[in-house]
């Protein structure tokens, strides 16, 4: 019998993908806010491109379609709760539309899932975003990502 607090490999499997998810989802908001690429080019590009793949020598997991797809649709239906939120958690003077574009974006699903996702800890939802931003950034943004998730969860709970 396994250890209750062993995760199980199917277990493994589905949290990386929603990691992989939540890796494409900002990507995706990231290239939606930038390049001003609508909602449906960004999910049909996601589909074409990210069911598991090699790039630069690095392997990518396979992403859940589904859990991608709910975080950028309720980004994006959510964005005029969710920026606000965002705004009130980040030091006077620096709104959310100010903030480096990559940030806005792990902000913005970190955020969606923190209000609408009540299903998952928040200790989990901020611990992933935490993590995806010490892959694109090595100063404070990581510390930073985490305070604010932090205060949005506290407002959020």
């Amino acid at each position: 019998m396994a250890d209750p607090k062993t995760p199980t490999s199917s277990e493994i499997r589905t949290a990386n993908k929603r990691g992989a998810a939540r890796l494409s989802a900002v990507q995706a908001l990231y290239q939606m806010d930038v390049g001003e690429i609508s909602l449906e080019d960004t999910m049909a590009q996601f589909n074409a491109h990210h069911g598991g793949r090699e790039v630069e020598g690095d392997e990518y997991l396979p992403a859940d379609a589904d859990f991608f797809q709910q975080i950028l649709k309720g980004v994006v239906k959510a964005q005029r709760e969710i920026d606000p939120l965002i705004d009130g958690a980040l030091v006077a003077g620096w709104p959310v539309t100010r903030i480096d574009p990559t940030l806005r974006a792990i902000l913005r699903a970190a955020a969606f899932e923190l209000l609408k996702r009540t299903d998952i800890p928040a200790k989990v939802v901020i611990s992933e975003y935490v993590d995806i931003a010490k892959a694109f950034f090595e100063g404070e943004e990581p510390g930073m990502v985490n305070a604010v998730l932090d205060t949005i969860s506290k407002k959020a709970s």
